[in-house]
């Protein structure tokens, strides 16, 4: 979860653009405004390049860099009107041109040098400007304070971008780099542990985790933050991360793609996201909350000891909550807002309200029989069932096979305040049955 496919194979960085020092000597020594005379030979001759290139670019601006005399190439800045990328082009003589847009073009090819030939021309003073609204047409809201070049494959443009607030991204862009294409943004804490020859540069690992911070002043669950952890992506895009606080909870927080806050857990309710909490005891936590559901589902009239548990999606107003008592019984609790309306079922009768048992070994149909009692079928032992539906009124029909494999039962429950039997039918009366013996 944590490495993405993308970087998941062995990466050469093709064409890291390392412009001849042969070529950008005299642009070293010159001042940054650009003459008219290198803006004569550029619009003369770069309109051609950019149309063998194939960069998406009407040329509003453009300068000749340079020439490599010893390899016959030639080196253009191109601007490409307002709001629109420009691009340095590497040009050789009876060879293919590539281009490299201003992003890349203005990083250094190393910490502590300037840019081998960045973009000088006017119009493309502020290009990482141009990369908010790619990624915000690929769900990343982001503000981007610097971008660097990473490099190229033959697919993909490698770009790091950091944000305004303090997240990072890697942006897999097309090739040649084009801001209408769609482009792929990943977290860079995806990179920070990851084994891959892509990393991150621009700030550090425990400046990207401080977005943490962000989500849980958001949750408002009075969290002291002691330690923050990133814990992964799902495929929906949301990321998750995890706070351990300074009373001895714990929390993981669900961020959309856009970066809101989109759910909040407790660690003993996050089991099952993405391995759970590591930064908290979770061993505690699910102690206590163990205890909870004790508590919860003797008020809702359960003997219920529970010693294992899993949550359900969540609902408004309510929890749902598989439980495994100590007596290994398995049941679902259904617990309300406040209390009112709550309720234990079994899992024999779990499907009448819409559950089914998966975390317990109990396959118990005995209160299904004893139901059929109530009305004074008693020579049936529930051997298998199936729920048939719903009626207009809200009550569920559930057939009844018998141990007899004598004709079984349809039974009409009712799902609220409580999952009850109030009617009960031979197949020969209520038809529609289809399980073994019934037809």
């Amino acid at each position: 979860m944590k490495t993405p496919r993308a970087i998941g194979l062995a990466l050469a960085l093709m064409a890291a653009f390392m412009v001849p020092a042969s070529a950008i000597s005299q642009g070293k020594k010159a001042p940054p405004a650009v003459s008219e005379a290198a803006r004569k030979a550029g619009m003369a001759q770069a309109p051609a390049v950019v149309q063998a290139v194939g960069v998406p670019c009407q040329v509003a601006d453009a300068r000749l860099i340079g020439e490599d005399k010893k390899t016959k190439t030639s080196y253009f800045e191109v601007a490409c009107g307002p709001g629109a990328m420009g691009y340095v082009l590497q040009n050789p003589a009876g060879g293919t041109p590539t281009a490299f847009s201003c992003i890349e073009a203005n990083t250094p090819p190393a910490p502590g040098q300037p840019p081998s030939a960045p973009c000088l021309l006017p119009s493309n003073d502020n290009p990482k400007a141009l990369l908010q609204p790619m990624m915000k047409a690929g769900g990343v809201d982001c503000l981007p304070e610097q971008a660097r070049g990473i490099g190229q494959t033959k697919s993909n443009t490698y770009v790091e971008v950091a944000c305004q607030g303090g997240a990072g991204y890697i942006v897999l862009a097309s090739v040649p780099f084009d801001t209408s294409k769609p482009a792929q943004s990943q977290n860079c804490l995806m990179y920070d542990d990851a084994d891959t020859n892509i990393k991150c540069a621009i700030g550090d690992k425990a400046s990207r985790l401080l977005v943490v911070d962000k989500y849980v002043s958001a949750a408002n669950n009075g969290c002291v933050v002691k330690d923050r952890r990133f814990v992964g992506v799902s495929k929906d895009s949301s990321t998750f991360y995890e706070a351990s606080c300074q009373d001895g909870k714990g929390y993981i927080y669900k961020a959309s793609a856009a970066g809101a806050l989109a759910e909040t857990y407790e660690c003993a309710k996050a089991t099952q996201i993405l391995g759970g909490c590591e930064l908290t005891d979770a061993r505690a936590a699910l102690t206590e909350q163990a205890a909870l559901y004790t508590k919860l589902a003797k008020a809702a009239g359960s003997n219920c000891e529970v010693e294992r548990y899993a949550l359900f999606p969540p609902k408004s107003g309510e929890e749902d909550v598989e439980l495994v008592c100590k007596d290994g019984v398995g049941a679902i609790g259904i617990f309300k807002a406040g209390g009112k309306g709550s309720q234990v079922v079994d899992c024999a009768r779990a499907p009448v309200a819409g559950f089914k048992c998966s975390l317990s070994k109990d396959a118990s149909l005995a209160p299904l029989t004893a139901d059929l009692k109530k009305f004074n079928f008693n020579s049936c032992e529930v051997s298998n069932s199936r729920v048939i539906g719903k009626t207009e009124a809200g009550t569920t029909y559930v057939e009844v096979a018998c141990a007899d494999k004598l004709k079984g039962y349809v039974i009409e429950y009712q799902s609220a305040p409580a999952v009850t039997a109030i009617k009960a039918l031979g197949c020969a009366f209520a038809g529609n049955c289809k399980l073994p013996g019934n037809t």
